[in-house]
């Protein structure tokens, strides 16, 4: 993901020196001045492009996800898209309010006037940097929101869905204020297409036609509460389901007020459109599933989505399967979808991390499901007993030529195991990890 940003942002960055290297650039006012106004143009223009990147990936594009690894990922980069725009705002706005600093310090001589560079009118101008600045403002405010996980995702999902409303806002800010010599360059272009792709976006937002193709509804067949923690449904889709592959996701919606939430499917596609989503008290939302959901109640689901599949694995490498808690429902359908007699075998090792071996609620199935799969060798670990390290795990391996590990549980886990593994065995390892996020 870092990668991908930092070649955004490059791109960007080239373009506006491009255009203010070339030999018909036009450089008002004194060095001070002009300084200020090519670093203001700049991290305006970084702003309003990665909130363009941002609104442009919250429509769920699939044709991104295997170039980007996964809707996961693609949240990812959305998220990390939204928050350096806020960053960028914030400098832009620092930037704005240096003129009294620069005034102070050198004068108003070569001081650069807003009517050099805008192709509009006064009025227009004024308007658009007194929405952009109320904008940034509200956005700023809604950054903070987003970080705070104890605010409540029922009161944080209608404020984030004023978000289009904000990007139109500062779009307009950034259309009236750019410069007019902007819009004939590679620059403008650029920026043209950006601004282009997030207001579309934004208006499919507004219109809640984000995911509507991929949503199917159906009925709940069956609740059952696995543990105190933990509830399984089961669900029956319509005609429309076109069935899913081991290890995928979906944005499931119980109570419309509440919206839709991602949960992994817990189970392997059996052809009979049902499917299994394993959900854990995370949360005030999901803590009270257990209590407001009925057999027969409507259901929507819109996916799947996502590729953390079992399909994708490299049989020449050494397969290593890591969960912890929650996270062993991917690796429930892939081991429900290897059961049979015509299915590929698979040899892999399956690592499953759990506060209390005695009380988890999927031990005795997945070691049902590995019983009659011989090649499939599971392990169990605890905190008392083998907890988390990378030396317990390499250990219990050895020394592969080729590692292909797949993880899904608590994020610092993975970061820790993945940061490890590669220092111990470097480029003989693949690290695959389920990263979803909503917020």
């Amino acid at each position: 993901m870092k990668i991908l940003i930092t070649s955004f942002l490059t791109i960007i960055a080239v373009a506006w020196g491009w255009e203010v290297l070339a030999p018909d650039h036009v450089s008002a006012g004194s060095l001070p001045w002009a300084v200020r106004q090519n670093i203001l143009f700049l991290t305006g223009l970084l702003s309003v492009s990665l909130m363009s990147l941002a609104m442009i990936l919250a429509t769920r594009p699939i044709w991104l996800e295997k170039p980007l690894g996964g809707m996961d990922r693609i949240y990812r980069l959305h998220k990390c898209s939204g928050i350096l725009t806020v960053g960028f705002a914030a400098l832009h706005w620092l930037v704005e309010m240096s003129d009294d600093l620069i005034k102070t310090i050198v004068g108003r001589g070569g001081r650069i006037r807003k009517d050099d560079f805008s192709a509009f009118a006064e009025p227009v101008r004024d308007l658009g940097e007194s929405l952009g600045e109320w904008a940034f403002y509200i956005l700023l405010g809604l950054l903070a929101l987003t970080l705070w996980k104890r605010f409540p995702y029922r009161a944080w999902r209608p404020l984030h869905r004023t978000m289009p409303v904000l990007y139109l806002l500062l779009a307009f800010h950034a259309v009236v204020l750019a410069p007019a010599g902007y819009w004939d360059k590679p620059l403008g272009l650029l920026l043209a297409l950006l601004l282009i792709g997030g207001i579309l976006a934004s208006l499919l937002s507004l219109t809640g036609r984000i995911g509507r193709g991929k949503q199917v509804s159906g009925s709940l067949l069956s609740i059952e509460k696995s543990s105190s923690e933990i509830i399984e449904v089961r669900c029956r889709l319509d005609e429309a389901w076109q069935g899913h592959r081991p290890g995928q996701f979906a944005f499931v919606t119980f109570d419309s007020s509440e919206g839709a939430h991602p949960f992994t499917i817990a189970s392997a596609d059996r052809g009979d459109r049902t499917v299994t989503f394993a959900i854990k008290a995370l949360g005030d939302y999901t803590r009270s599933l257990s209590r407001e959901l009925v057999v027969g109640d409507h259901v929507c689901v819109e996916g799947p989505y996502g590729r953390f599949e079992l399909s994708r694995a490299d049989p020449g490498a050494l397969q290593i399967w890591i969960a912890g808690g929650i996270g062993i429902t991917p690796f429930l359908a892939w081991l429900e979808s290897l059961q049979g007699e015509h299915t590929t075998r698979v040899s892999a090792d399956l690592h499953y991390y759990v506060r209390d071996r005695e009380s988890d609620p999927f031990v005795q199935r997945l070691q049902a499901l590995c019983a009659v799969l011989p090649d499939v060798r599971m392990y169990l670990h605890d905190q008392q007993n083998t907890p988390a390290t990378v030396d317990n795990l390499t250990a219990m391996t050895g020394t592969p030529k080729q590692a292909e590990v797949w993880f899904c549980g608590p994020r610092g886990l993975g970061e820790t195991l993945r940061v490890g593994l590669y220092r111990v065995w470097g480029s003989r390892l693949r690290f695959h990890q389920e990263a979803f996020e909503i917020r």
